[in-house]
């Protein structure tokens, strides 16, 4: 598909928050697929607030990066976490830069072990409703253009209606409950993932690859699949293996 096709199928995909078995955790992570792809970006991370307003990790697009967002989140420092804090978007932001990272040198530090060298956060918000924050990653030391960063906080605005229109639709207290139910199933994926990657010895990213795969084709929630795979109640040989 051109770049153009891609991006159109980015918004279609928020459609599918109008249907009654959506899934959160698996848009947000075909959100940061998008990403990646449509943007050329290295990777991906997607934080949505509690009902505190507290941010929380809800998608990565691969375990360096979910580790990375970990560790903003317990130290409350970098781009993703100001972004939440002031509504406003941080572009282009060289990880190499004492001054530009002078607000957390710590998480700067961590994400040039990573392998990255640029970073850019931005907000996901609808008027006065603030969603969260979306932060992308690059291993190359160079800025996002202009029309680029449109389209990334386009993606960033698309996925903050869906999430917003799915929480109206299903009641007015869907906030609360999606976001625990999302952190619930978050817990129980990356325990799956772990008895998976150990059984397979193979990496947690693969693990988890296989299990979206699976999930998608038989028309299953993750979350769902992740429970009967740690409660031994799925045959781990009709997963297909990386």
């Amino acid at each position: 598909m051109t770049r153009e096709e891609r991006l159109l199928a980015a918004m279609v995909e928020a459609v599918d928050t109008l249907v009654d078995d959506f899934d959160l955790i698996d848009f947000l992570h075909r959100l940061c697929e998008r990403c990646n792809d449509v943007l050329d970006v290295s990777a991906v991370g997607v934080m949505l607030a509690d009902p505190g307003g507290c941010l929380q990790l809800i998608a990565a697009s691969d375990e360096h990066t979910r580790l990375l967002e970990l560790f903003a989140l317990q130290t409350d420092q970098g781009p993703c976490v100001e972004c939440h804090r002031s509504g406003t978007a941080h572009l282009n932001i060289a990880l190499g830069s004492p001054v530009q990272t002078a607000g957390y040198p710590r998480f700067a530090e961590r994400a040039r072990q990573a392998g990255f060298a640029t970073t850019h956060a931005l907000p996901m918000r609808l008027r006065q409703q603030n969603v969260g924050a979306m932060n992308l990653f690059d291993t190359r030391e160079q800025d996002l253009s202009a029309s680029d960063a449109g389209v990334a906080q386009a993606l960033a605005d698309v996925a903050t209606i869906a999430i917003l229109q799915h929480r109206t639709i299903a009641h007015g207290n869907i906030e609360r409950a999606q976001l625990r139910a999302a952190l619930s199933s978050r817990i129980c994926i990356e325990q799956a993932k772990g008895i998976l990657a150990e059984r397979w010895n193979t990496t947690l990213d693969n693990a988890f690859d296989a299990l979206r795969r699976h999930a998608r084709a038989h028309q299953q929630t993750l979350s769902a699949l992740c429970r009967q795979l740690i409660d031994g109640t799925l045959d781990t040989s009709t997963l297909q293996r990386p």
